[in-house]
């Protein structure tokens, strides 16, 4: 079983910080530390393993969440979110100077939470050293597994697990609302992306835009029509670009 994502918390109002972990715990995640200074946060990320913190721009003490997350920058190799009442153009303006890799407005609801947290990991890229100065340099032999090791699959978050999925297990996938649908050969998962940009992540001599809300693996198409296809007795609609493909492909 795979661990949960740890995350480290830095938060001066006790109260936020504790709805905030509740939250996060109730989704999932684990919760390395709950601190509320610069100090604290430094010492936490020196002697625990953190894979992603998020950081109250304002705390208490001298030094605010702009300088932690230069110092995480300069030091570590994860991802942080800033969580703040502050949206005004000046407070944006200074936090992405350090260039976080999410920003969450106070109040937010645990769905709001939870997005942000697993875009600000999906987009994360892993992989980057320190030189001998202990600044960070980004690696030209380290590159995402996804891209190296993993070509024949992807992973799909579950709750609070990656579930690794073979491309050829793929059968479709349907957009529903903000959520996409990833129908396997037995399974069914739920992802947060736009179709246009899932797509690309799969491989494009079997997964095809069959309709604005579909992308189907033709290797499972087991019957065509006029207007649909059936895959494992499911009609999937067609455009007529694809109808036209499929006749193509089966005449060629």
């Amino acid at each position: 079983m795979e661990k949960p994502i740890r995350i480290l918390i830095v938060e001066d109002n006790v109260i936020i910080a504790d709805d905030m972990q509740s939250m996060l715990e109730e989704i999932g995640y684990e919760i390395v530390d709950n601190v509320i200074v610069y100090e604290q946060a430094v010492e936490v990320l020196k002697n625990n393993q953190v894979d992603l913190v998020l950081i109250d721009i304002i705390l208490a003490s001298d030094k605010t969440g702009i300088d932690l997350g230069k110092h995480i920058r300069d030091n570590y190799d994860i991802p942080f979110i800033f969580v703040t009442s502050n949206s005004d153009r000046a407070t944006v303006e200074n936090a992405k100077t350090v260039k976080p890799n999410g920003y969450l407005v106070k109040p937010f609801e645990q769905q709001d939470l939870y997005t942000s947290i697993e875009i600000a990991l999906s987009n994360f890229t892993y992989g980057t050293n320190k030189n001998a100065n202990g600044s960070v340099n980004e690696s030209e032999e380290d590159v995402p597994m996804s891209n190296s090791v993993l070509k024949d699959s992807i992973f799909v978050k579950k709750q609070h697990l990656y579930y690794r999925i073979q491309f050829g297990d793929i059968q479709f996938i349907k957009a529903d609302n903000v959520y996409l649908e990833v129908n396997t050969v037995d399974k069914k998962f739920l992802v947060r992306s736009p179709l246009k940009d899932y797509l690309e992540k799969l491989p494009k001599n079997k997964f095809y835009r069959a309709h604005k809300s579909y992308i189907v693996n033709v290797d499972h198409i087991d019957a065509i029509n006029s207007k649909d296809i059936m895959i494992n007795n499911n009609l999937i609609p067609i455009s007529k670009d694809f109808k036209e493909f499929i006749i193509s492909a089966m005449n060629s």
